[in-house]
Formats: structure tokens, C-alpha cells, sequence
């Protein structure tokens, strides 16, 4: 150190600024962002260096990662005149290396050799890993949340989803104390939402793809990225899950987590739920023309994809060619080929009864299957085939895996026809749109009914003069609901024109094994719907998606008769039982669907389909209002689906049995509960009463105006008389007739 005219001055070299420049360094880009290293090249000499190297290129132009042979740079082994397996590629930017990268980081290049990419800047990096092994810590096991908790509720009410603008809600529904919010979630959802088939979770779709929520926080279950994905459908077992997407897969337009490049150009991805794993790729449904003689447009149908009741296996149709049906799941073609059926235009499986899922039960624990039960031991799918030239169409019952022809059915005059399966897979009916020689167009309708469970599946035919426009069966029954019309803008209606149509009920006669005729209401109505109760008997005639009627009617089929289960009515009692509950009106309504229990009915106006008085209603099965919201931009209601019961054929008729018993006891708790409500509102009432008092002598404390003492003494002489109701006690009495 130095000292001039009294100044002291440093010399710089004798200062350490070490530890300010550890502190304040900046890491600089060393500009080799745009470089990739790329390994498992084929090893070539010098006569096939250049043949190499444009077939790479050629190969990374198609993944949409362009490169000219200038900017591949090959090291070679000198000492045997071969490269190295391993090449730098230098691209424009550093976007287009990380797009080469996602998009052909595994990418076969032929049948020995797959290729690996690294950015340069990456591989620097990962020299200077500290490779010391240190042993993590295990994570704390968390048990995960029981999927179906919500149905321990000993109140047993049902949940629904609503979907409204960016926020997505789920509700309890059940008594006056139990209707409530159970979660909302802004931006939950993007498209929609949907419930599984046995209401085990709830999915959200979203651009990117599809989540799946449950648990009693509603945690994320899991997520399948499927792109601008725009339809989804689950197995029944709920097993698998089908995506679907209206833009074919592209790995160019980023990185794609599950699919590669065999799955390019496809639309539709099986999932397995359980693992999240991708099972396989399909491409978009082939449209069908929905009865080639009606003159109808093509059009797609979905679920593309069709499920055995089991889960077992999964099929598609290629219209008019053939049905490939694939076993889960592997998802193999069955016999390594599909069934081949000239002009197949559509088919369905057949559903399992309560019966087929025990037995199935029962052989999958080697416990075999109830004595004297017909048990079916394959799988069975119902197709049809049009008519050609001389041909007549044609509907068949097919046993799968065997393939064998179980049964057929020849028709003529066939403009279209529709399968409808009972829910329990006892009936099937197929609804024939038949024409006359000499005119093409629809004119009347035949219902061709086969009863699956018999020997030799014998088909009864039901024969009608007007046209079919719905078709119903009563779920876990024998009886049938169908709305025709006669009317002459059927198929071409025009603005302000209403429908006229009818609805009629039958039902099969054991003894001639027959479907009769119970009812037909009139002709002058504008019912174009049936809903069925899930539990039977119930059902509503409603008029869904017009612009001047919005109608709803409920009807009883069993109002006099106390056993709900099969009969076999005389014939003095038959179609005697019908009798309307009542009438109400929902405008605009887009939607109607009943609840598990069968007890409650929701109707809605979705902004879909809708553009006024949006919004959803609740109903009893009497037709009573429960509640009414009107909500703006309201899209979507779903009831919560419930599985199965897990109580047996015995227990049930047992509960039916003591019914009236378990009644008294919900009778009790529902007044218990009215009574705790009447309580509650007279402990409120008395509340605000005691604030009322408090603040008026708090203003009277506190005022200085003249006049306040005669004020007061005014005051005290005001006397408040408030009515309280207390229920004190509660009897029911039964008198005798």
C-alpha cells in the first residue's frame, strides 16, 4: 500500500473477488442450442456414407424435422475406415431441435437400428453429474381413497353433475338436509363431462385429453393425452376407455406422450383405465348410410367401437364388408380375422342378465353355475344385412368366439331397420321400416321380436300401419312402450308444424307367449320420447326439442297392482293398471333422464340444443316439482350412475317382503328430521327477534333528538306478538274400512 498527497490507493491484483464472482455468476449460452446428438446409427464405410445419410434425412423430413445432408457431420474410425453409430446434426434454430428430438427420439430406422437423440447442451450436462449413489428415501404410504365411499351414506342419496359455463358442480340429492353441494370446480372441464357406467368416476374432457376424478375428494385418478379428443365411451365393466379425436394423430405437431409413429393418422385409441396404457389405434368410423333405400345421408355412428357385456371383447363394423371383433386384452383380432358379411349394416351385443354375471362369478371361482339354469357360455351379437337384388335382408344372431349362426331371419320390403335389446337380454326387437313394391319410401313398420331365451329363439311379429319413431323396453321386464305416426310431415317437418302421434303399450302373454296390446292413447298428441324408470312400472311421455310444445306426462303401468314383479294378468284386468299420475310443462327441454332409485326425474334445457330458459328441473315419479333452476349458459345434467347391488335374489324379495316394516321406520325419521327443521326455524325466528329488540335499544341509547324520552316511553309500551308452531307430538292412526 501506497500513500499519495494523504490518499491511500490499492492495487487491484492484491484483492480476491472469488467469492463475488461465484455469487454473481451469469451462465452463458454456449451456442450450441440448435445441435443434436443423434445415436444407434447403422455403422457404414465410405461407398454407403452417402446413401446413410440422405435416407436419415429423408426419414426426419417425413416427422416434419428438415435437414440437409451438409448439417450431418459423422465421426469415423480412422483405423477401420466405418463411422462411429454416432452423428451431430445441426438445425436452424433450437425449437427445430426439440422438436427433433420429441418426435424421433425411438424411432425405428430399420430392423437393427433405433435411433436416440440428445441435445448437445444436454450431453455436456450430463457429464457433470455427481454419479455417487445415494439410496432415496421410501415415500410414506398413503392409502388411496375408496372409489365408491360415496354409497356408504346411511341416507343413501343419489348425486348428479352439473355443467354450466366454466364451472362444473356435483350435487347430493335426497331430503331437504342432504341437497347440497358436494364439490364445484371453475375450469374443470373444457367440452364436457361424463359419467362412468357404474358411476365409479367422472370424466372431464379437455384439449389436451381426458381426466378421470373420483374418491371422496375427487382426486385425479388418472389422464389419457389424446389431443382435441371430442368423443369418449367406456366399457361396461369400466375396464377400457375409447377416445376419439376428429383430427388424426400427428407426432410433427409435438411430443405425444403414449403414441408413436405406427399410430399416425388414426382417430380412435383403446385405453386400459386400470394401467393408463395405450392398447391400440383405429381409424375414424366409416360412414354408413342409415337405410340405403330411404335416401338418408350418411352419416357417423358412435360409440364406434362396440363392447361385449363382459368386457371380453370390443368390435367394429366396416360397413357393408365385415365386423372385426378384438379380445381384451391384448386387443388381437379374434382368429386373426374378422367375419366377413356382404353388406353388414349394424349390429349389437347382447346384454348380460343379473343371471349371466352370477354364473360368470360363480365359473370365474370355480364354483360352477346354478343347477338347471341355462347359462350362456359364449357371448352373442345381432346384425343385419340389407336387400340386394334378389336377395332378401337379412337379421342374425351370431355366438362369439365360435361364430356360429344361431339364428335367421329373412325380410323383404326392408327400407331400414333398428336393434333394440332388453336391458336383461331376454328380448330383442328389431324394428323393420318396410315400403310397398312400388313406392321406396317408408310407409309402414314391422316389430320382429325374438325371444332369446327360448329354445330355437322363436320371433313373433307385431304388424303396424303407421311409422315407428320411438321404441322402449321396460327395463327387468316383459312390456314395451312405442310412439307412431301417421302424420304426413313426418321426416319433413317445417316451422311451427308439430307431430301428431300416439303411444302404445304392450306386453307379452305368457301363456301364448305373444305380445299383446294393453293400451293406445290417443292420436291427437305431440309425444316424441319414452323414458322408462330404471326400476320399471313408471315411465314419461314427453316432447323433447320443439319450439311450441313441452310436454310432460307421467304414467303408472302397475297403479293397482302391489306386486311389482312378473304376473300374468286375465283377461278382465288386462291394461286395466294404466292410469296417468300427472301432467307438467318444462320449456325447451332438451333432455330428460330418471334417477338411479327410479323415484326422481331431472328435465333440462341445455345452451346446446336450446337458446332460451336454460337451465334443469327435478320431478317425483308423480310428476310433483322438486325444484326449479334457471341458469344461464347451461349446458349439461347427469345423474350419478349406482352398480350393481350386491345383495342377493333371497335378500331382496325378503326386503320386498317386510317393505311396509322398513317403511314406518323412514316415516319416523322423515318426521324426526321435519320436526329438527320446525325447530330450527323457531330457534331462528327467535334470534332475529332478540337482534331486533337489542338494536332498537341500542338506537334509542344512542339517539339525541328532542323528544327522545317520550320516544321511549312510547317504546316500552309497543309490545312485538310473535307466533311459534312447536310440534309437541305426532300420531298416526290407521282406521279399518
Amino acid at each position: 500500500m501506497a500513500a499519495v498527497n494523504g490518499t491511500s490507493h490499492l492495487n487491484d491484483g492484491d484483492i480476491d473477488y472469488s467469492d463475488i464472482d461465484a455469487k454473481y455468476q451469469v451462465e452463458l449460452e454456449e451456442g450450441f442450442d440448435n445441435i443434436v446428438v443423434l445415436d444407434g446409427a447403422p455403422i457404414v464405410d465410405k461407398s454407403k456414407y452417402e446413401k446413410l445419410v440422405a435416407k436419415l434425412c429423408k426419414d426426419f423430413s417425413k416427422k416434419g424435422c428438415v435437414i440437409k445432408p451438409e448439417n450431418v457431420d459423422m465421426p469415423w474410425d480412422t483405423a477401420k475406415g466405418k463411422t462411429k453409430g454416432f452423428a451431430f446434426l445441426e438445425f436452424g434454430s433450437g425449437d427445430d431441435a426439440s422438436l427433433a428430438v420429441s418426435a424421433m427420439n425411438g424411432h425405428k430406422f430399420d430392423a437393427e437400428h433405433t435411433f436416440f437423440l440428445n441435445r448437445f447442451t444436454d450431453v455436456e450436462k450430463f457429464q457433470d453429474y455427481d454419479e455417487t449413489f445415494v439410496e432415496p428415501e421410501p415415500e410414506e404410504f398413503k392409502p388411496r381413497e375408496h372409489l365408491r365411499a360415496w354409497l356408504a351414506d346411511p341416507q343413501s342419496p343419489d348425486q348428479y353433475v352439473t355443467f354450466r359455463g366454466p364451472e362444473v358442480a356435483i350435487h347430493w340429492h335426497g331430503k331437504p338436509s342432504q341437497s347440497d353441494v358436494d364439490i364445484k370446480r371453475n375450469r374443470w372441464a373444457d367440452a364436457y363431462v361424463q359419467w362412468s357406467p357404474l358411476g365409479t368416476m367422472l370424466a372431464t374432457i379437455h384439449r389436451e385429453g381426458v381426466q378421470l376424478w373420483g374418491g371422496l375428494s375427487w382426486m385425479r385418478l388418472r389422464k389419457f393425452a389424446h389431443p382435441l379428443v371430442s368423443l369418449i365411451d367406456f366399457s361396461p365393466n369400466e375396464k377400457y376407455l375409447v377416445t376419439m379425436s376428429n383430427e388424426p394423430i400427428s407426432l410433427s405437431r409435438g411430443p405425444q406422450m403414449s403414441f408413436t409413429e405406427e399410430d399416425e393418422g388414426n382417430n380412435i385409441a383403446v385405453w386400459d383405465m386400470k394401467s393408463g396404457e395405450l392398447l391400440r389405434t383405429f381409424p375414424a368410423p366409416t360412414s354408413v348410410d342409415d337405410g340405403q333405400a330411404s335416401g338418408k345421408r350418411a352419416h357417423m355412428t358412435w360409440p364406434a367401437m362396440k363392447w361385449s357385456a363382459d368386457d371380453h371383447y370390443v368390435a367394429r363394423i366396416t360397413p357393408g364388408q365385415q365386423i372385426s371383433v378384438y379380445e381384451l386384452p391384448g386387443m388381437g383380432l379374434l382368429d386373426k380375422k374378422s367375419v366377413k358379411i356382404d353388406g353388414v349394416v349394424d349390429f349389437e351385443w347382447l346384454p348380460h342378465s343379473d343371471q349371466d354375471r352370477d354364473d360368470a362369478e360363480k365359473a370365474a371361482k370355480g364354483t360352477g353355475a346354478s343347477k338347471g339354469k341355462k347359462v350362456i357360455k359364449e357371448n352373442m351379437l345381432a346384425y343385419w344385412t340389407p336387400e340386394v337384388q334378389d336377395q332378401p335382408a337379412r337379421v342374425c344372431l351370431m355366438a362369439i368366439p365360435s361364430r356360429t349362426i344361431l339364428r335367421t331371419k329373412n325380410l323383404f320390403n326392408v327400407s331400414d331397420c333398428k336393434l333394440y335389446w332388453q336391458n336383461q337380454g331376454d328380448f330383442l326387437c328389431v324394428k323393420v321400416d318396410r315400403h310397398t313394391k312400388t313406392n321406396k319410401k317408408p310407409s309402414f313398420c314391422n316389430l320382429e321380436i325374438f325371444r332369446v331365451r327360448e329354445k330355437d329363439f322363436p320371433v313373433e311379429v307385431v304388424e303396424l300401419k303407421e311409422s315407428v319413431t320411438d321404441f322402449s323396453w321396460e327395463p327387468r321386464g316383459e312390456r314395451f312402450a312405442i310412439v307412431t305416426s301417421s302424420d304426413p310431415n313426418l321426416g319433413n317437418p317445417g316451422p311451427g308444424i308439430t307431430i301428431k302421434t300416439a303411444v302404445s303399450f304392450y306386453q307379452l302373454e305368457r301363456g301364448k307367449g305373444d305380445f299383446k296390446l294393453l293400451k293406445t292413447l290417443d292420436n291427437n298428441r305431440a309425444t316424441n320420447v319414452v323414458r322408462w324408470s330404471p326400476r320399471g312400472r313408471h315411465l314419461i311421455l314427453g316432447t323433447v326439442g320443439s319450439a311450441t310444445k313441452s310436454e310432460l306426462e307421467f304414467w303408472d303401468l302397475d297403479f293397482y297392482n302391489e306386486d311389482i314383479g312378473r304376473r300374468e294378468p286375465g283377461k278382465e284386468e288386462w291394461g286395466a293398471g294404466i292410469v296417468h299420475l300427472g301432467t307438467a310443462d318444462h320449456f325447451g327441454v332438451t333432455d330428460i333422464e330418471w334417477d338411479p332409485s327410479g323415484r326422481y326425474l331431472a328435465t333440462s334445457a341445455s345452451e346446446w340444443r336450446h337458446k332460451l330458459e336454460h337451465g334443469y328441473a327435478i320431478w317425483d315419479f308423480r310428476g310433483q316439482q322438486i325444484e326449479k333452476h334457471h341458469l344461464d349458459k347451461f349446458y349439461q345434467f347427469q345423474w350419478r350412475p349406482r352398480p350393481r347391488t350386491v345383495l342377493s335374489k333371497e335378500k331382496q324379495r325378503q326386503v320386498r317382503k317386510n317393505l311396509k316394516e322398513y317403511s314406518r321406520v323412514f316415516e319416523e325419521e322423515d318426521a324426526a328430521e321435519e320436526s329438527n327443521v320446525s325447530a330450527e326455524l323457531i330457534a331462528q325466528r327467535r334470534r332475529l327477534v332478540d337482534e331486533w329488540n337489542a338494536w332498537r335499544a341500542r338506537c334509542q341509547r344512542e339517539g339525541g333528538y328532542e323528544g327522545q324520552a317520550k320516544g321511549e316511553s312510547e317504546a316500552k309500551k309497543e309490545e312485538i306478538e310473535v307466533e311459534v308452531e312447536e310440534i309437541v307430538d305426532l300420531t298416526e292412526e290407521v282406521l279399518d274400512d
